[in-house]
């Protein structure tokens, strides 16, 4: 079935419901809901990773194999540190940031209830001439939720996880919103299983937690599967803005879908690699090569993880990367979902032998 456009609502469901590392549970009861009618068995680990299995064709087979699909569910975000005589909340980042991009956000700090907050920092009038140059430090910032301390400790206690607040929206021919890294994998995921036709292997889609905070879901789910292919969903780098050598652009939006061949943590066998690209190819669909000099997925997880597996991975390219406005092209999206799907109904028609 070849998919034609993007379910926008899905989406935007699935970047708005709340994940941070450890506290995956918002999105993975969003999860659950759109995928139970179309797997075989869903369970979650006790790391709190959403399995679903789909089963192949050759389940009952002594030709069947697990092939693991892989979308990590948390996002970046922060934790409750401290509450000061103000009121002001102080925090600890969960995952990777660069503080300058915390400027004039809103967040939601996840207590007794949900409350929405500002990312405070000194005014630019009050900065000394020094202080406009210095560069933004992660503890510059506080959370300003508009009450005294009495009233902020009525609901929010030290520890409260705190997550980005941004509505999607479609600019051009792309999509732009928070945690897309990595929602727009688990929608990928989500997208397949809703769609995929038979397929020869049992498919596990592993729905991971803590990826963000050392890839650390997807290594469990990995051990206990001990699948023979993996494949890994998640985002990528683009670089490909003004003023960017050649050389430095790891992916371009709009260029179709990523297929990795390194990154900081995985060299990709090249078994899965050519057959992803002569997938690609085969079907007609736009792809480009993902060698990323810096920064790594769960891939590492699945290959090593286990028996070890044949493990690759699909990307999607993305710009501005663990900021609020994550941009994505729709045709790469439309592309790796493609990819994905045509990779796991044609697996047992490649040659897997060295």
């Amino acid at each position: 079935m070849n998919i034609e456009k993007i379910d926008i609502e899905l989406l935007s469901r699935l970047t708005n419901a709340a994940g941070a590392p450890g506290y995956e549970d918002r999105i993975r009861e969003q999860i659950q809901k759109e995928i139970k009618d179309y797997v075989d068995e869903m369970s979650v680990d006790n790391l709190g990773n959403l399995i679903a299995l789909k089963k192949g064709t050759n389940s009952d087979s002594s030709e069947n194999k697990k092939v693991m699909v892989d979308a990590h569910m948390d996002e970046i975000a922060f934790m409750v540190t401290h509450i000061d005589n103000d009121g002001f909340v102080r925090f600890h980042p969960l995952g990777g940031f660069d503080p300058k991009t915390l400027t004039a956000q809103r967040v939601i700090v996840h207590g007794k209830k949900d409350m929405l907050g500002v990312l405070g920092t000194k005014a630019i009038h009050m900065m000394t001439a020094e202080e406009r140059k210095k560069t933004a430090e992660l503890d510059d910032y506080f959370v300003d939720l508009g009450l005294p301390k009495e009233e902020v400790e009525k609901f929010v206690s030290v520890g409260d996880t705190i997550t980005r607040e941004r509505d999607l929206i479609e600019i051009g021919n792309t999509i732009s919103t928070k945690s897309l890294d990595n929602r727009i994998a688990v929608y990928i995921l989500v997208e397949t299983l809703k769609n995929l036709e038979a397929t020869p292997y049992d498919v596990y889609a592993v729905f991971s937690v803590q990826e963000e905070v050392g890839l650390r879901g997807a290594l469990v789910a990995t051990r206990n599967i001990e699948p023979d292919f993996a494949i890994c969903l998640d985002t990528t780098v683009t670089n490909d803005m003004p003023n960017v050598a050649p050389q430095k652009k790891v992916t371009q939006l709009g260029k179709g879908t990523g297929i990795k061949i390194l990154d900081s943590q995985t060299i990709c066998d090249p078994r899965m690699v050519d057959f992803l690209k002569a997938t690609a190819d085969r079907d007609g669909l736009k792809w480009q090569p993902e060698v990323l000099p810096a920064g790594g997925t769960n891939t590492a997880s699945l290959q090593r993880g286990g028996k070890g597996s044949i493990a690759g991975a699909i990307s999607i390219p993305t710009r501005y990367l663990h900021q609020v406005t994550e941009m994505v092209h729709k045709e790469d999206v439309l592309e790796s979902t493609r990819l994905l799907m045509a990779a796991l109904e044609t697996m047992d028609k490649y040659n897997w032998d060295r």
